[in-house]
């Protein structure tokens, strides 16, 4: 694509050449004079050392900083993060193209049950299955070994990364009177609404018998387990390696780092932050960052005790002496 072409495709202000070629978004430090580079804050460029004509991609004020500005191309725009999203897309390579199968045309297989249904724009990548009665939107995205259990509903716009199993059995049981673990198999579905971005290697259980929902909006990192009846809310953002229990019900908006770990039953309201590592036992009731391991606390109110817990050396060393003198 040229610039003339990106330009258009995010609405941004267009200085230098329309014309000038754009194969690739690339970093800095290996930029070329057919390439585009995302700048968010102006940093020291050496610009003898870099192409002329290079493009960049960067806000009014960022443009403004360049000693030089007339010996490279630029597209401006109100904000850069979301103009540099939008690229990314752009120049992601479609592996279901014909040009990337290399291997034996039929080693790129997709295995599909009875009754599955497709929107458009459907694309996969190698050994993906789907099994039946799986309902799929427009413009769903997976990558490699994709397993999608029957029942599932997929909606608009969602991209599931290689290796995420969605609709696998839920890890339900009960204990009988020989102490012996009995398993509750598990008869509902999964419904990934629109707008959804999965991670690598991910896993998301069907329900007991209604449905494990994951609302739009949501991002998912790789490495995240979401159990049966799990409710996620709109716009939530959930990090690597965490584990969401059984029948969990989390808020809108909210953001969970990673390696966090939230037991079952567990509900949280919307507009909520919960630092890496922290395990969440209780529900929580009202917005805000909250931080901890036994028990979750207001992140304001777990400073203060991280405080005094990295004193209590002293305090105990303190106290001693004054048992020692008495």
């Amino acid at each position: 694509m040229n610039l003339s072409d990106l330009n258009k495709k995010i609405n941004s202000e267009l200085i230098g050449s329309r014309t000038t070629k754009i194969n690739s978004i690339s970093s800095i430090k290996k930029i070329s004079e057919n390439s585009i580079v995302f700048l968010l804050k102006y940093t020291s460029i050496n610009e003898k050392l870099i192409p002329k004509y290079t493009s960049f991609l960067l806000d009014l004020k960022t443009y403004k900083s360049f000693k030089n500005p007339a010996n490279f191309n630029f597209l401006i725009v109100e904000d850069p993060k979301i103009a540099f999203a939008k690229l990314t897309k752009l120049f992601k390579k479609d592996l279901s193209s014909p040009e990337h199968q290399i291997i034996k045309p039929n080693a790129h297989k997709i295995l599909i049950g009875k009754d599955v249904s497709f929107g458009k724009n459907f694309k996969y990548g190698f050994n993906c299955i789907i099994e039946d009665n799986v309902m799929i939107g427009n413009n769903v995205t997976f990558g490699n070994n994709i397993v999608i259990h029957s029942d599932t509903i997929i909606g608009n716009n969602v991209s599931i990364e290689s290796g995420s199993i969605i609709g696998s059995e839920g890890f339900g049981n009960v204990i009988n009177k020989n102490k012996k673990w009995k398993h509750i198999f598990h008869l509902g579905n999964v419904i990934l609404k629109n707008d959804i971005h999965i991670g690598s290697n991910c896993c998301i259980d069907r329900a007991t018998i209604d449905s494990t929902i994951i609302h739009s909006g949501v991002i998912i990192d790789n490495l995240v387990h979401i159990a049966h009846n799990v409710i996620i809310g709109e716009n939530t953002a959930i990090a690597a390696k965490v584990g969401i229990a059984g029948s969990c019900n989390i808020g809108k908006r909210n953001m969970i780092g990673g390696m966090v770990g939230i037991v079952d039953h567990i509900s949280t309201v919307d507009d909520v932050i919960i630092s890496a590592t922290s395990s969440v036992f209780t529900d929580i009731k009202e917005p805000g960052v909250y931080t901890g391991i036994m028990p979750i606390s207001i992140h304001a109110k777990w400073k203060r005790t991280a405080l005094w817990i990295s004193k209590l050396d002293k305090i105990v060393k303190l106290i001693n002496l004054r048992e020692k003198k008495s």
